[in-house]
């Protein structure tokens, strides 16, 4: 006893006694932390820095407080805007004619062109003071995804100049001249916008772009003014091959000092009109076979003012952050609504498609294979929206949350991936025959295009969820960082000092907290609401605080090399993303009055989420190189081992039982699928002919109650099994038209498109006799 009061007593001098404890402790681990921290480059430090920490922070740190999470406001469309959607985007939609624009014109009608022009669909996101719509990120998202539903090609053609492009980065950092020039010319549709950041040598290192600006003088307008001479090569740039206007990302050096003393000044942003001399708008790419404009762009000798700088010479070489804050919007807003789009498609199409297609007798939609698939289009879609809501609504809150709009890019997309992959399964040959009828054709063509945009899935997912998530996240390593970076050491030393304590007490919270929920399955955690969702959120609870305490060993560990281990910190930031996905659900679910007929999706969504986090968590302690360390993590985290599973049988038959009929919750679920109102339309077909067989399903059971009983024949088609059953009087004439129609339908909507040789040479394909 009077040893450990000892021990006590020289503990508390040593941690209580400033000067003490930082000589015996925070000097050797300041050095230590010096020299392992991840070296960061210039552009890193930037990327690291730009946008904002949102509930990535809660989660991150242990113990998220749910209240919180319920405190954001639910994004919803303005009346205006709804009636937008209702007036504006149901006309376009009606407009479109997705298979003639693609397969044969590989373009938008000009009638297309001049109304999204006209009716300001460039322009939702630029200001009313400059003639443009100023919507919400909610209703760009909501947009975007409704027209996907349509049309790929034209959603891609208006979400361009609404995303990363030259109207954002006016709307941020260009001057008021250079906001008056463009901006009510790019609202109106005079100016068309590109942006040209990716070339030939440089993708997702856009820190390493070839491009080069000199400063210098040259000859503009007459007179010799102080410039800038460009050179630049630049590809897969959308709307390039129509743009007006060309915003350009070039590295920016001033070797004659005329800015300066700095001669590398670094990535810069100008805007530049293609018609200005030496601009050259090159071939157009072809991608994915659809009919958005992509194409290149390229320059040679190109002399332009210094005032073409966005935001004048003032911003020269602040480029990559203004690039990396609004990609950070971009990414929470466009490439999620095109992955919700495709989950909103193939939910309805395909659940339709299940109780319309028939074999051995029974809707395809009633084999427990088939549901398996259906059952995970349906929830991952319901993880979609759900996604896409609350972070659009992170967007209107005037933020910007670089890692929660990396996490919805990467595991959205990923999503729709997975989704449009199972309705293909199930549609079989009616999908994979392209052609007027195909709904799913030009989409599935499309989701590549969406993962690798913005940054490839796998640079996204390997370095920037939780390379930058620990780090902005973390609630004390970023100041540490800075602290050890700082050029005064003594100061640098001092302000370590306090972050040090306060991180051990971060720690050392986390250990034990982890180890008594392990030990207790978190039963013990609160929630903020009652029911059967409770459960949810001590779980959820749970595996942040196992994230937290993971992040601070692997930090550790292992330093600056856990920068260059993407597989270990990607499976963290697996982690921290399903922590998200789930959030989103969960707050969807209240948003939406907590409805009792949800529950199936929500069941599917968090157990899916928490298997995922366990299966992330074991393939880490399978692989972290320190196997002490590895074990107890395991130990401290999942004492009793990783419990959690896929969702059940009975949670996806509940799924197909749900969308297998029409009503509210079906038609909620999939609300931005555009279906057509006649049966020459593929989607209006599939919807027509699944809510006549849905409403003539007493009629057919009353048929099979006849073959059963031996008054009609079996095995037959069931054009002649009506007409028997009308002739025996098992039905009346009404009835029987009523299944005629219905059989018409059907046999419309299962049927695919097929064309004569001289149909497809005039599409420019040939057979090898032509």
């Amino acid at each position: 006893m009077v040893f450990l009061i000892i021990l006590l007593v020289v503990l508390a001098i040593i941690f209580g006694v400033p000067d003490i404890r930082r000589n015996l402790i925070t000097k050797p681990i300041f050095t230590v932390f010096k020299r392992i921290l991840p070296p960061l480059s210039d552009t890193e430090r930037e990327a690291m820095e730009a946008g904002d920490v949102w509930w990535d922070g809660e989660l991150f740190k242990g113990n998220p407080d749910w209240k919180t999470l319920h405190s954001y406001p639910k994004a919803e469309l303005t009346p205006t805007e709804q009636a937008f959607m209702d007036n504006q985007v149901e006309t376009l939609l009606a407009m479109l004619d997705d298979y003639k624009i693609v397969q044969e014109d590989r373009d938008l009608p000009t009638e297309v062109w001049d109304f999204i022009k006209r009716e300001g669909f460039f322009a939702m996101i630029i200001p009313r003071a400059y003639g443009g719509r100023e919507f919400s990120a909610i209703a760009n998202s909501t947009i975007v995804s409704r027209i996907a539903t349509r049309s790929i090609s034209a959603a891609v053609t208006i979400m361009v100049p609404n995303s990363l492009g030259p109207g954002e980065l006016l709307m941020h950092y260009g001057t008021e001249e250079q906001k008056q020039r463009w901006l009510p010319t790019l609202a109106d549709g005079t100016d068309v916008p590109c942006f040209a950041l990716t070339g030939p040598e440089a993708g997702s290192d856009a820190g390493a772009i070839p491009d080069l600006g000199i400063v210098c003088k040259g000859e503009y307008n007459g007179e010799q003014v102080l410039g800038i001479r460009l050179n630049w090569d630049k590809r897969y740039i959308t709307l390039a091959p129509i743009a007006t206007v060309l915003g350009l990302a070039f590295k920016l050096h001033d070797p004659d000092a005329l800015l300066g003393d700095k001669s590398d000044i670094g990535i810069t942003c100008a805007l530049i009109p293609t018609d200005h001399p030496g601009v050259e708008i090159g071939d157009r790419h072809f991608p994915m076979n659809l009919a958005f404009m992509n194409g290149t762009t390229y320059g040679k000798d190109v002399f332009i003012p210094l005032d073409w700088i966005i935001g004048g010479p003032e911003y020269a070489g602040r480029g990559w952050r203004m690039l990396v804050e609004c990609l950070s919007a971009g990414r929470g807003i466009s490439l999620p609504a095109l992955a919700t789009a495709t989950g909103h498609l193939a939910t309805r199409m395909t659940s339709a498609y299940c109780f319309v297609r028939q074999q051995f007798g029974l809707s395809i939609g009633k084999f427990e294979g088939v549901q398996e698939a259906m059952a995970r289009i349906g929830g991952l879609t319901y993880s979609l929206e759900a996604m896409r809501v609350m972070t659009a609504g992170s967007i209107d809150m005037n933020l910007s949350p670089s890692v929660v709009t990396a996490i919805a890019k990467y595991h959205m997309t990923e999503m729709s991936r997975v989704i449009m992959n199972d309705a293909f399964d199930i549609h079989a040959g009616r999908a994979i025959q392209l052609g007027p009828k195909n709904y799913l054709g030009h989409g599935y063509m499309g989701i590549p295009v969406a993962i690798t945009v913005e940054g490839a899935n796998i640079l996204t997912r390997n370095l920037m969820i939780f390379g930058q998530g620990a780090t902005r996240c973390h609630p004390y390593v970023l100041a540490e960082l800075e602290a050890a970076a700082n050029p005064d050491e003594a100061q640098g030393l001092k302000q370590f000092d306090g972050l040090l304590i306060k991180h051990i007490g971060f720690a050392l919270g986390n250990t034990f907290g982890a180890l008594w929920q392990g030990l207790t399955a978190g039963a013990f955690n609160t929630a903020p609401v009652s029911g059967e969702t409770a459960a949810y959120y001590k779980q959820l609870s749970r595996m942040s605080r196992g994230l937290a305490l993971s992040a601070d060993f692997s930090m550790l560990i292992l330093g600056g090399e856990l920068k260059r281990r993407e597989m270990l910190s990607a499976r963290l930031g697996d982690v921290l993303s399903q922590l998200y996905i789930a959030s989103a659900v969960l707050k969807f679910y209240e948003d939406n009055g907590r409805q009792q007929c949800d529950l199936p999706f929500v069941r599917y969504s968090i157990q899916l989420a928490l298997f995922e986090i366990g299966r992330a968590f074991d393939g880490f302690f399978a692989n972290f190189p320190n196997r002490f360390v590895a074990n107890l993590l395991r130990t401290l985290i999942f004492p009793f081992g990783i419990g959690y599973k896929m969702p059940e049988d009975q949670v996806a038959i509940d799924i197909c039982n749900a969308l297998s009929k029409p009503g509210v919750l079906r038609d909620r679920l999939t609300h931005l699928c555009y279906v057509g109102d006649t049966e020459q339309d593929p989607t209006g077909l599939m919807e027509q002919a699944f809510v006549a067989m849905y409403q003539a399903q007493p009629l057919m059971k009353k048929l099979h109650q006849a073959q059963r009983e031996g008054q009609l024949a079996r095995k037959q088609p069931l054009e002649d099994t009506i007409e028997q059953a009308l002739a025996a009087n098992i039905i009346t004439a009404s009835e029987a038209e009523q299944l005629q129609k219905m059989n018409v339908l059907r046999f419309d909507a299962i049927s695919v498109d097929s064309f004569k040789a001289e149909q497809l040479a005039a599409l420019g394909i040939h057979s090898k006799n032509d």
